[in-house]
């Protein structure tokens, strides 16, 4: 459970409350819509310089649509099983596709930070790099970026929910 939040909180306090959360969590999940009909895909995120960073394969339905659409939203929240504890980040922002690079090294070894497990799919002294990733699991890597957010806490009060700049 968390730690009960100031009933006042600043904006640094919300902040920081709201990266705490994205920390501590490790599934985000991404919206987008086509044709007026939704679409709702849970994937493990890296975050990194205020982007949240995942592999999907590019013939999915989520990535198919934000990259369409050039728009996405998402929401990360932590669990909870009491009213008072629900507590969460909705965002609003895009999808792109990262390219070989000084940005893909970085996001690859956040991810491989995070999620140490990866390493089991992959022979030992096998590269974990980006090619290593599209060639093992057919994906690519991706990088959410959100240009509003929210951060939503009902032990501040119920209903609370204010936006906040990471």
């Amino acid at each position: 459970m968390a730690e009960k939040a100031h009933p006042n909180p600043t904006e640094q306090d919300l902040r920081n409350l709201a990266e705490d959360l994205i920390k501590a969590q490790s599934t985000m999940t991404l919206a987008t819509a086509r044709e007026n009909i939704p679409w709702a895909a849970p994937v493990y995120y890296a975050y990194l310089k205020y982007c949240f960073y995942f592999f999907s394969d590019p013939a999915s339905r989520h990535i198919q649509e934000s990259l369409a659409g050039n728009q996405a939203s998402s929401a990360i929240y932590a669990p909870a099983s009491t009213w008072q504890e629900i507590r969460g980040i909705q965002m609003s922002g895009s999808v792109e596709n990262i390219s070989p690079g000084l940005e893909a090294i970085e996001a690859v070894r956040a991810y491989l930070k995070k999620f140490t497990f990866t390493k089991d799919f992959f022979l030992p002294g096998q590269a974990m790099d980006l090619s290593a990733f599209t060639s093992r699991f057919r994906v690519k890597l991706y990088r959410f970026k959100p240009s509003l957010i929210y951060y939503m806490d009902n032990s501040i009060r119920f209903g609370f929910r204010e936006k906040v700049c990471l």
